[in-house]
């Protein structure tokens, strides 16, 4: 019998509970508190915070709460990648993404698919420390029912380009299949909550007006901030592709909403992304 390779977890137990029953718990705790406005369309895509599920879950789960009822085959992850490593766009080199509620699978032919439709290597990296796309699978594991695979992409290059060629590659890989993606993102870092609501309101206006390029510029000229920028693009090219026309944002709050000290906070913002 073949053992399969795992990605072990560096941040379960820390990040969120470590315990699988007491996981199942809180995350669902999380998604049965999410009111969701009314929505209209075909859910494509989703934009979700990663910190600790103490600080951003309740805001995650309104992104994920959306899926419910849904069933999507496989699950394509955009994320940040916040540690050095020299190249634009990464992945995991394990089979497999382990989390306390279970192991999820990689994808292994829509990985090789999204590359032949690049000309941009997607580096493989084994024993990876980020959490900003490992943060999103427990939600996963809970709000869908099905078996699911995943496609995860950590985008490291911050360049306009780089995010078109990934988006217009990641709509090639996903026509046609049972699929959703996931862009991964938290809003400004360590400003007041005064500060941050007019930073983060700004970098919410620009989702929302489902142009790529207006994120560089919000985060360019210091008007938002969002630390999965350029994950956000790519997936909002990809899912333009994929025929989604409307970009609609669910909740919003901050680390300060969580722990009452407003005086340097941590913005999170949940979306969906539709077809009509």
């Amino acid at each position: 019998m073949t053992t399969l390779d795992l990605r072990p977890s560096p941040i379960a137990g820390q990040w969120y509970e470590g315990n699988p029953k007491s996981l199942a718990r809180s995350v669902d705790d999380f998604l049965a508190h999410a009111n969701l406005p009314e929505i209209s369309g075909e859910v494509i895509a989703l934009i979700a915070p990663h910190a600790g599920h103490i600080y951003s879950g309740a805001v995650a789960a309104h992104a994920f709460a959306a899926l419910r009822g849904l069933t999507p085959e496989l699950v394509a992850i955009l994320s940040p990648y916040h540690n050095y490593a020299p190249y634009p766009l990464i992945t995991t080199k394990h089979q497999a993404y382990s989390t306390p509620l279970g192991n999820i699978a990689v994808d292994q032919s829509a990985l090789a698919e999204l590359q032949t439709h690049l000309d941009i290597p997607i580096t493989p990296i084994a024993n990876d420390r980020e959490h900003s796309l490992e943060i999103e699978l427990p939600f996963l594991q809970r709000v869908l029912k099905n078996e699911f695979k995943l496609l995860p992409v950590m985008v490291r290059a911050q360049e306009v380009e780089i995010t078109q060629k990934l988006g217009h590659a990641l709509a090639q890989t996903l026509k046609g299949k049972s699929a959703i993606i996931v862009a991964s993102t938290d809003l400004s870092h360590f400003y007041n909550q005064k500060t941050a609501g007019i930073l983060d309101s700004e970098m919410l206006r620009r989702f929302e007006s489902f142009d790529p390029e207006s994120i560089f510029e919000a985060e360019q000229m210091g008007l938002g901030f969002a630390c999965g920028h350029a994950a956000v693009a790519s997936m909002l090219s990809a899912a333009r592709e994929l025929g989604a026309n409307k970009v609609q944002i669910l909740k919003y709050a901050t680390s300060g909403d969580v722990t009452g000290d407003y005086s340097s906070v941590v913005g999170y913002g949940a979306g969906v992304v539709l077809r009509s």
